[in-house]
């Protein structure tokens, strides 16, 4: 286990939380500020990600903490896309929205690259 291990866990716990309330409580109510789920969830864990790839000493994440991240990740842009009326099965990598987070420097716009949530206004 890495020394991220603990926060992980915890990440997903939370992410797993937050797509549960969509069950059982009203989505209306859950979706005053969808970039939440980005701001406080996915971004956390995709930063944690590039934190541990590339800051001071590289981390060997374990198959189960690159699990949790995943999942976290993925959990939290189901519940963002949920909230613009889009139901979702996310299955994306974290290298890849990493590389993305590094590429805009804006969850909001990783999320929409994403999921394609929301659409683009073609012009």
């Amino acid at each position: 286990m890495s020394r991220y291990g603990p926060r992980i866990a915890a990440l997903e716990r939370q992410a797993e939380r937050d797509r549960a309330a969509f069950e059982r409580e009203d989505v209306a109510s859950l979706c005053d500020d969808p970039d939440r789920y980005l701001c406080e969830g996915a971004g956390q864990a995709i930063w944690w990600y590039i934190e541990g790839r590339t800051g001071g000493r590289r981390v060997r994440f374990s198959e189960a903490e690159f699990e949790a991240i995943e999942h976290a990740m993925n959990a939290w842009l189901e519940c963002y896309a949920r909230c613009h009326g889009v139901f979702l099965e996310a299955d994306f990598t974290v290298r890849e929205a990493a590389e993305l987070l590094l590429e805009t420097r804006n969850v909001i716009d990783v999320a929409q690259l994403l999921t394609g949530v929301p659409a683009r206004n073609e012009e």
